[in-house]
């Protein structure tokens, strides 16, 4: 709706304007290692703000944007904003939460963007009333009042560096270790799964159910959301000593079943989103047991914050080779191709998990006071 609306006005084609969406994903697969260095550097907390500062002041200059240049600008600043977001707050949570409620911890924090892609897509009503602009002009003040609420009252943890390591002595530490390379791969994997099924299911209930936009749209958001209760589930799950790989694997091939029955069985559109519940259900597994082993796959505990900007970007590789792949395939080969193209992805997603994941007793990170 919102790309309608701006196409609509600034007067380009449809293929100019899904750069708004791609750009999130390109600064994401380009800038997470850098942001994450920083991150180890300047503090978590700092970046935090900084990043839902850069999400205000882009989403601000967006809604008064006359033409597609400035748009794009805008949306680069909410990229990064979003990256440093993303990459910072989980390291806020290794630095500052007990050992035994990090995973839980976690598992809260996964659930960004279930919820975050639930609410957006649930707020048509508020969209049409507002108009483009001000549906931004209202996120703008949103993300300056989180800012304000991070810089008033969450305090900095930021993780030992005894060694004083140079920038390059980091990052090479960071890209010649093994962990933070696979978890990136099985992010990847699991995002280009997760946006092929979750970008093409409301077309897919249109088209081959008869149903109204605003009904698939409505079972889509709502599956999505189930999700975050997977992701909850999961964190529990950790804290109670079920191993990292047992879950992946379950998840995973709940994940892939259910892929192929939503693209590639005629079933009656009942049934089919019931395989997308169940597909997102099992999604909201995979992100919590990734993230929650950065630390313990982290070349060393002050490089978490680089370890999850590799993991970040390995993310937004997958968001955006995933729904581009499928699309070509489905247009080449048909929708069953491309639920075996996922099924093949996602097996091999569980070969990797068998070979990243081992159990173990997990290391807390030492944290010491920010200034």
């Amino acid at each position: 709706m919102v790309l309608s609306a701006v196409q609509a006005e600034m007067g380009v084609s449809l293929g100019v304007v899904s750069w708004l969406i791609s750009a999130f994903a390109v600064i994401g697969a380009i800038a997470g290692a850098p942001i994450g260095l920083a991150v180890d550097r300047l503090g978590a907390k700092h970046l935090v703000i900084a990043g839902l500062l850069f999400q205000s002041l882009g989403s601000a200059l967006g809604s008064m944007a006359d033409d597609m240049a400035v748009l794009m600008l805008s949306r680069v600043l909410e990229g990064l904003g979003f990256v440093s977001v993303l990459v910072s707050a989980p390291a806020l949570i290794f630095a500052s939460a007990p050992p035994d409620i990090r995973d839980r911890a976690i598992s809260v924090w996964a659930t960004i963007m279930p919820v975050g892609m639930t609410v957006v897509m649930l707020s048509s009503p508020l969209f049409v009333y507002l108009e483009w602009r001000g549906f931004w002009i209202l996120n703008a003040a949103l993300l300056f009042g989180y800012a304000w609420f991070f810089a008033a009252f969450v305090p900095e943890q930021r993780t030992e560096n005894k060694d004083n390591l140079s920038i390059i002595r980091q990052l090479t530490l960071v890209t010649s270790a093994r962990g933070p390379w696979l978890l990136a791969m099985l992010f990847a994997i699991f995002a280009a799964a997760f946006f092929s099924v979750f970008g093409f299911l409301p077309s897919l209930l249109t088209e081959r159910f008869g149903l109204s936009q605003n009904l698939a749209n409505t079972i889509a958001a709502l599956a999505i959301a189930t999700s975050g209760i997977g992701n909850l589930a999961s964190g529990m799950l950790l804290a109670s000593g079920h191993k990292p790989a047992s879950l992946m694997t379950g998840g995973l091939m709940v994940m892939s079943v259910s892929a192929f029955g939503i693209l590639s069985l005629d079933i009656g559109w009942q049934a089919t989103a019931g395989f997308a519940i169940a597909f997102a259900f099992a999604s909201g597994v995979i992100p919590v047991v990734l993230m929650s082993h950065v630390p313990i796959l982290a070349p060393r505990a002050d490089l978490a914050g680089a370890t999850m900007g590799i993991t970040i970007q390995g993310n937004n590789v997958g968001m955006l080779a995933g729904p581009v792949s499928a699309g070509f395939i489905a247009t080449s080969f048909g929708w069953t191709a491309v639920a075996t193209m996922l099924v093949l992805a996602l097996l091999l997603a569980v070969a990797l998990a068998r070979f990243t994941f081992v159990s173990g007793p997990k290391s807390p990170i030492k944290t010491i006071p920010g200034p």
